[in-house]
């Protein structure tokens, strides 16, 4: 071992390059990111389901304490828990109305799609027959008497 040192299975010479690895590597994400609303709901509902969690230990240990602040720790727990429940409802309120808002459901019976084709040929329905109201009009114009 006087010219080689040992890394891990395999020999190289003392002044020989080892290829370095990065230290941070990109990878492309999963799933895509929630929208900011709803990952905004989501944060709020993650804090105060952390205040709750740790309102119901110091509840627990009031109470294995016998202190004079259980019963209010208690009361404080079963509101918040409340509080907790509502704001994991909004999340799913929330992902619900951006959903049904910006048309992200992509499957080809939606009713969101259907009703958008039906606006678009709605639209262009109403552009043709302007289009043949016009061509119509200028059609007239031209003549010295309408008789």
């Amino acid at each position: 071992m006087d010219t080689y040192e040992r890394r891990g299975t395999a020999a190289a010479p003392v002044g020989a390059r080892i290829p370095r690895q990065q230290l941070w590597v990109e990878e492309p994400a999963i799933r895509r990111r929630m929208p900011d609303p709803v990952r905004t709901a989501a944060v709020r509902a993650v804090l105060i389901m952390s205040l709750t969690i740790i309102l119901a230990m110091v509840a627990f240990l009031c109470t294995l304490a016998g202190s004079w602040l259980a019963f209010p720790m208690v009361l404080s727990g079963v509101a918040c828990t409340v509080v907790a429940t509502w704001s994991v409802l909004d999340v799913w309120v929330t992902r619900q109305v951006w959903n049904q808002r910006h048309g992200v459901v992509s499957v080809p019976s939606s009713t969101a799609r259907r009703m958008r084709r039906e606006r678009r040929a709605a639209r262009r329905a109403a552009r043709a027959r302007a289009r043949g109201e016009a061509r119509i009009r200028r059609r007239g114009d031209g003549r010295l008497s309408r008789a």
